[in-house]
C-alpha cells in the first residue's frame, strides 16, 4: 500500500456565516481532523493550562489574545496532528499568522464562505439564548414557543452582547479589515476557493463537490 496522502484545508468566513455547520459537514463527510481556534482557546481556559491562563488574563481585560500566543498554540496542536488530514477553522485571522503557518504547513486549499453582511446581521441579531443550558433559538427559523421564553424551563431568553445589532456591525467590520489581507495572501498562492450564497444548505453542495475532487479517497 502506498503512503496515504494528507490533505490540509483552512475554512474562513465571518462570524455567523455558517462556518461551524460547514466545518462539521466537511469533517463528517471527509474524515478530516477538526481544529477550531475558538474551541482550543475555550478548552485551554477551562483546563487552566499555561496558555489558558495567559489567554484569560487578556480576555478579562477586554483585549484580544496576542497573535503570537495563538500562533504558538495552534502550531503546537497541528504538530501533534501531523499524520492526519485536517481542517483548520478560525485561524489564521491575520497576515502574520498566515505567514507563520505557511513556514510549517502549506495548506492545500482555503475555503472562504462569502455570505452578505446583511444576511449575517439578520441571522445573528435574531439569535436568542437560554443562559442556563446554552439552548439557542432563532426568531426566524427556530423560534421559542412563547416569545422570549425558553421552551423547557419557561425562563427568559437573553441576547448575547455579541449578537446585538451595533456589536454585530462592529464585529463584521473588524473581521473584514483583519482578514482581507489573509484572503489576498491565499489568492496570490492560488489556493483560495470562494463559495458565495445566503443559505448554508445551498452553499454546502458546492463545497462538497469541490472537496470530493480534491481530497484523496479516505480508506
Amino acid at each position: 500500500m502506498g503512503a496515504r496522502l494528507l490533505f490540509r484545508a483552512i475554512i474562513m468566513g465571518p462570524p455567523g456565516s455558517g462556518k461551524g455547520t460547514v466545518s462539521e459537514r466537511i469533517v463528517n463527510t471527509f474524515g478530516l481532523k477538526h481544529l477550531s481556534s475558538g474551541e482550543l482557546l475555550r478548552t485551554n481556559i477551562k483546563n487552566e493550562t499555561e496558555f489558558g491562563l495567559l489567554a484569560k488574563s487578556f480576555i478579562d481585560e477586554g483585549k484580544l489574545v496576542p497573535d503570537d500566543a495563538i500562533t504558538k498554540i495552534i502550531l503546537h496542536e497541528l504538530k501533534q496532528m501531523s499524520q492526519y488530514s485536517w481542517l483548520l477553522d478560525g485561524f489564521p485571522r491575520t497576515l502574520p499568522q498566515a505567514e507563520e503557518l505557511h513556514k510549517v504547513f502549506q495548506p492545500d486549499t482555503v475555503i472562504n464562505l462569502n455570505v452578505p453582511f446583511e444576511t449575517i446581521k439578520k441571522r445573528l441579531t435574531s439569535r436568542w439564548i437560554h443562559p442556563g443550558s446554552g439552548r439557542v433559538y432563532n426568531t426566524d427559523f427556530n423560534p421559542p414557543k412563547v416569545t422570549g421564553l425558553d421552551d423547557l424551563t419557561g425562563e427568559p431568553l437573553i441576547q448575547r452582547n455579541d449578537d446585538k445589532p451595533e456589536t454585530v456591525t462592529l464585529r463584521l467590520r473588524a473581521y473584514e479589515e483583519l482578514t482581507q489581507p489573509v484572503l489576498e495572501y491565499y489568492r496570490n498562492k492560488g489556493i483560495l476557493e470562494v463559495f458565495s450564497g445566503t443559505e448554508t444548505n445551498k452553499i454546502w453542495p458546492h463545497v462538497q463537490a469541490f472537496l470530493s475532487k480534491k481530497i484523496p479517497t479516505i480508506s
